[in-house]
């Protein structure tokens, strides 16, 4: 993600007309019909991409309007300890040639040179880590190998026979989260009676793990049906050594000066209406934002997220939504998923150790977590990542905690997060003296208004249907004298690829196409102007 930018000048906020007044004599775009005013509500990584191809295809009345003080939207890399750290999306899921997030990092050289290696790109990391974790029990002893191998191998098995279930084999209310602990029962009848409570917890910490990878506080709210309707493309993800943001600074590298309006919160989209532009012309949106500036367009690109979707669309179209979005918005879901970053002088964990994992002693799937937030909030912190190298990050782990202990985590000071981050690991390596970290930092996306969260999932009574609802335009008449005047992105409106960065891509050059393909010669005026 991006540091905040430069305010841009105060002229480039006052436009309320997109019309373009540039062209002169002897231009060949004077022999095109006028470039259509384009609006796209979002600059993360869909309404960069989106904006990108437009701009390509010769479409020059384009404004992103960004809320934020910043680009990048999801995507949020911060400075921290000795080097870049990732507040939002850290890996390229499925690094590989049929990933354009890949693809793109490939052509800008911005990838190590292991990310690169054929035989990563042919493997299957399936989005979970590919190493095996170091288990540290909460009373401060550890689990061997081989033990763990043994139930991550279950687990991942009830994982795959999850996501090859079709409609026909089960209902809408059926659950990852049922079918899961289903398994977990049958296969207990078979465990040594010594082994249950350590198979049992070291379950519960996996689960966490997951609702972690599923943006959801329970497996039990992710729909079962539809779960294998996500696609995992090969690859073992990877990171970016300069931040996710040198991705996104590339994408907009070719953008004109002007284009992305940032701090411009919008307030509501009329669409469907006859709005008089400064250029004669009627258009069929205005978007109207908060600081009371609007903006007309033939065309608005909503590629916002789900999360603040599910809190402001009733206000934020004008007429409202179809009855059908509308409850595609509400069916889905969209959960948290926060990082939580400590940095060590010293690190207490060994120098091969790549993930570590907190067992739980006393946890259980088949046993409902206390509702205590309060005392048992970090109960759901059961996975750190070690960031590397060391050498030029410093000794930093980053641990994922999702659902309502995340969103609890937020509401608690720097100072609680830090006592109670020098418990559990002085709790978890058995050394009461363990100095505390040096420092803490953490992300807030639930608190976040313009985002309300982290990602989308198919939840239970939702199904992949509710996603292609989500990515229709409006209206939806297709014989509409003014058709695609509300188009929407975002990683929400991605069948198989919904809670990926590379789904978010995907979705803002998709809706770009839909324009694209209405206006034919835009593109061939494009062309010849390069000549």
């Amino acid at each position: 993600m991006l540091p905040a930018l430069r305010l841009l000048p105060l002229l480039l906020l006052l436009p309320t007309s997109l019309s373009d007044s540039s062209l002169h004599p002897g231009d060949p775009q004077l022999m095109a019909p006028p470039s259509p005013a384009v609006v796209i509500v979002g600059a993360g990584i869909s309404g960069l991409a989106a904006a990108e191809k437009l701009h390509k295809h010769g479409f020059q009345n384009i404004k992103i309007l960004e809320a934020t003080g910043r680009t990048g939207g999801r995507i949020y890399t911060q400075k921290y300890a000795k080097g870049l750290v990732e507040i939002g999306a850290q890996w390229i899921h499925g690094p590989s040639p049929d990933n354009p997030i890949f693809q793109l990092a490939s052509q800008f050289g911005l990838l190590s040179p292991d990310a690169l290696l054929e035989e990563n790109q042919k493997a299957y990391g399936n989005n979970h880590p590919s190493d095996m974790p170091v288990v540290y029990t909460s009373s401060g002893g550890n689990i061997s190998a081989a033990a763990l191998a043994d139930i991550m191998g279950l687990f991942i098995t009830w994982l795959e026979q999850a996501r090859n279930f079709t409609n026909s084999r089960c209902g809408p209310e059926d659950s990852v989260g049922s079918f899961i602990l289903q398994q977990i029962v049958n296969s207990s009848q078979e465990w040594d009676k010594e082994l249950v409570d350590t198979n049992m917890a070291l379950l519960r910490g996996l689960l966490n793990m997951e609702c972690c990878v599923s943006g959801t506080h329970s497996m039990d709210y992710v729909a079962l049906c539809p779960f294998g309707e996500y696609t995992m493309l090969a690859g073992i993800d990877c990171t970016f050594p300069t931040g996710f943001e040198s991705l996104v600074n590339r994408i907009k590298a070719p953008l004109p000066s002007g284009m992305v309006v940032l701090n411009k919160a919008v307030k509501r989209i009329d669409w469907n209406g006859s709005f008089q532009g400064n250029d004669s012309h009627v258009y069929p949106v205005e978007v109207q934002c908060e600081d009371g500036d609007s903006f007309v367009a033939d065309h608005v690109i909503v590629t916002v997220p789900l999360g603040f979707l599910k809190k402001q669309s009733a206000d934020f179209f004008s007429p409202e939504l179809p009855t059908s979005k509308m409850q595609a918005i509400k069916n889905l879901g969209f959960g948290t998923n926060n990082k939580i970053l400590v940095e060590f002088e010293k690190p207490f964990w060994d120098p091969n150790t790549t993930l570590i994992q907190v067992l739980w002693e006393g946890d259980s799937p088949l046993i409902e977590p206390k509702e205590d937030l309060k005392q048992n909030w970090i109960r759901k912190l059961s996975i750190f990542v070690v960031l590397e190298p060391p050498a030029q990050l410093g000794h930093v782990l980053c641990g994922f905690i999702a659902g309502k202990e995340a969103e609890f985590m937020e509401t608690l000071t720097y100072e609680e997060i830090l006592s109670s981050m020098t418990d559990l690991f002085r709790r978890i390596t058995g050394n009461p003296e363990l100095p505390p970290p040096v420092s803490i930092l953490r992300s807030q996306w639930y608190s976040q208004p313009y985002t309300g969260g982290s990602y989308s999932y198919v939840a239970v009574g939702s199904s992949g249907d509710d996603l292609d609802n989500l990515a229709e335009p409006l209206p939806t008449d297709k014989e509409a004298l003014k058709p695609l005047q509300v188009l929407f992105g975002g990683e929400a409106t991605e069948r198989n690829f919904y809670s990926t960065t590379h789904g978010a891509l995907i979705s803002g050059r998709r809706e770009a196409q839909r324009l694209i393909d209405r206006y034919p010669q835009l593109g061939v005026t494009a062309s010849k102007a390069k000549l």
